[in-house]
């Protein structure tokens, strides 16, 4: 019986984060730096997991997510500072992207830290790899995730340990059972905003040409 890519990503997806989860904390940091990294994991999930039962390290468990996603958020941002402007200068012109460097460094820490604190699917990986095109220092990057990370993880700890397992189990069931409804929405918002973001960066119509647009010369 063949098990199709979808299935085989659970399976291995569960198989991970089964061996990972006696180490208590440090797996939640060592998954957090995969899932930031490369793999998707559901972090979130399995952080509501450790902290219903045992809801005294709930502190621990947010601070070792955070740590590792940030670790892991290196990859996608060192990715960005060492080709990334070359990438943005094959695509747009001089002005915009003098826009863009400029508006992200106005308000480069908020630009990463609210990204940072949404759940899935919000794309996090095209703000890091942002940050790494236009030369955002790496403390103030790594901070501006790490506390992103963090009060996303304080806020389902909080709702874990306020609310407990019922409203958790009640989510979850309601989850599972608009399944379809919930993957469509998300799919549509995550296209919009990806639409939103292609639009406001390769769109050649506007400013000055870079270099390397200009024509060779006869």
């Amino acid at each position: 019986m063949k098990i199709g890519p979808i299935a085989l990503f659970h399976k291995l997806n569960g198989a991970l984060m089964a061996a990972m989860k006696p180490f208590g904390a440090w797996g939640i940091g060592a998954l957090s730096v995969l899932d930031s990294a490369a793999i998707p994991v559901p972090i979130d999930a399995l952080m509501i997991d450790f902290i219903l039962h045992d809801k005294a390290k709930f502190l621990l468990y947010c601070f070792m997510g955070a740590l590792g996603s940030a670790i892991g958020s290196l990859l996608p941002f060192y990715i960005g500072r060492a080709g990334g402007e070359l990438f943005l200068m094959k695509r747009i012109n001089r002005k915009r992207y003098e826009q863009l460097r400029d508006r992200f460094e106005r308000q480069e820490f908020l630009a990463l830290m609210i990204p940072a604190m949404m759940p899935p699917p919000m794309p996090v990986k095209l703000f890091e790899f942002a940050a790494g095109v236009f030369e955002m220092k790496t403390l103030w990057f790594f901070m501006a995730i790490f506390t992103g990370k963090f009060l996303r993880f304080l806020a389902w700890a909080l709702i874990t340990i306020f609310l407990g397992k019922q409203i958790i189990d009640t989510v979850s069931l309601a989850l599972k059972a608009h399944m379809s409804y919930v993957l469509g929405i998300a799919g549509v918002l995550v296209g919009l905003l990806v639409y939103w973001v292609m639009r406001k960066v390769f769109d050649r119509r506007r400013g000055v040409g870079l270099p390397i647009e200009d024509e060779p010369e006869a």
